[in-house]
């Protein structure tokens, strides 16, 4: 494992200055439109256009690589990514960063399929758990600790913003001066999304609320905590709480939806998120290092929804078919994503900032009442047929080929029907 290390850590060095990049960029993007006196709705429809740029990168970045080859791709996107971090500034208009969003999550995209498909080739087989959860770590970590870089002083209004676009450059250096020899992209397989539903709509439905979930805390939350009062440092440090509270109980919630039937986990996480979201609502208890607490366990419940629905739908996945049902599941991720910031921001509006957790609130609610539903129409699968969880980061469908549960020749996800 620690030559395997060796061989891929130019990779990670390059995927940590990235997440200190763009995490950063995320957040500063929704406290200047907060400044800026834009309503929430305006903000919503600017980080739609995000995760609109992650669906799409997810299917059309393949063939640019494809094209190129990982090292000019990688390059490519890095320098368009950080041309359009630095250019917003110049300009605060919503229509122009939006279109500045859905540029950055479309190459943010095409860098993780570059990275993740040459940890794919460089990692052996026997080690693809362990190299998925050091990704996994890498990401969160750094996307984490890059909420802290806010605090810097910045009085031009400029620095921050030139600050995300030198450590998105910096991401690219480690990848083109790596003597790891780029690998062969496997050839896109089509999924069709009907199968995926057929297999399992709890999987599906699932991974869409989780997107919605992450879409609406990504793109408003650091807009919550300006709306309740909270200041720059204390804000930087709520959203390092709901990050870094997200990698610390994904292992362990999915690890014991392994020894269960997965559902009951499922249904546990949904209605933890809802009771977790109503109590932020609740000024008396979410004030101070409560919310503060409270984020951290948001993102620790909510966080896990994903992987536990990749798993339960997994379980029922023939193992040539793990490959595009992940990458299917990806997709009905980006869709919920798409669409969270859009519903937050509307009941923000309508009901000041606590809309943003009523919004996950009602959503993890409906998909409960929908779990349990599914409970009474399909047995449960017995545990000893059930596949081992596996951390699933929410990047790009080339992720998928680390995950051991898959077999290694079977391609990527690109093209669905």
């Amino acid at each position: 494992m620690v030559q395997n290390l060796r061989s891929v850590l130019s990779l990670l060095i390059g995927m940590a200055f990235l997440m200190l990049g763009s995490g950063a960029l995320t957040t500063l993007i929704s406290l200047r439109m907060g400044d800026a006196g834009f309503s929430s709705t305006t903000l919503g429809w600017i980080m739609a256009a995000y995760f609109l740029g992650v669906s799409l990168g997810a299917i059309y970045t393949h063939r640019l690589i494809a094209g190129i080859g990982h090292i000019r791709a990688f390059a490519a996107f890095g320098s368009v990514m950080s041309a359009a971090a630095l250019a917003h500034p110049f300009w605060i208009d919503p229509w122009f960063w939006a279109g500045l969003r859905f540029i950055q999550s479309f190459c943010l995209v095409g860098m993780y399929m570059c990275t993740e498909s040459w940890l794919n080739e460089k990692t052996e087989n026997r080690f693809r758990g362990e190299m998925l959860a050091v990704y996994q770590v890498t990401i969160f970590l750094f996307q984490g600790g890059a909420q802290f870089l806010l605090n810097l002083p910045d009085e031009t209004g400029f620095g921050l913003f030139i600050l995300t676009s030198v450590l998105v450059s910096l991401a690219v250096v480690p990848i083109v001066m790596t003597r790891v020899p780029a690998p062969q992209l496997p050839k896109p397989v089509r999924l069709n999304l009907r199968e995926l539903y057929r297999i399992s709509p709890t999987g599906m439905f699932g991974s869409a609320v989780a997107g919605a979930l992450l879409g609406a805390i990504y793109g408003l939350g650091p807009l919550f905590a300006q709306q309740v009062g909270l200041n720059l440092a204390e804000t930087t440090r709520f959203m390092g709480a709901v990050i870094i509270g997200g990698l610390l109980l994904q292992w362990p919630i999915g690890k014991f939806s392994d020894r269960i039937d997965r559902r009951i986990v499922i249904l546990v996480i949904s209605l933890a998120t809802f009771i977790v979201c109503l109590t932020i609502m609740n000024k008396t208890a979410a004030n101070g290092f409560g919310l503060l607490g409270l984020g951290m366990l948001f993102g620790g419940i909510s966080f896990a929804l994903y992987p536990v629905c990749v798993a339960y739908t997994n379980d029922y996945a023939e193992p040539d078919q793990i490959v595009p049902v992940s990458a299917g599941l990806l997709v009905a991720y980006g869709i919920g994503a798409s669409l969270g910031p859009l519903g937050s921001s509307w009941l923000m509006d309508l009901v000041g900032p606590g809309g943003l957790f009523l919004f996950c609130g009602l959503i993890t609610l409906a998909f409960a009442i929908l779990t349990g539903f599914r409970m009474l129409k399909r047995e449960a699968l017995p545990v000893d047929e059930q596949t081992d969880f596996q951390p699933v980061p929410r990047t790009s469908p080339m992720v998928s080929e680390l995950d051991p549960r898959a077999e290694p020749e079977a391609g990527p996800e690109v093209e669905p029907d």
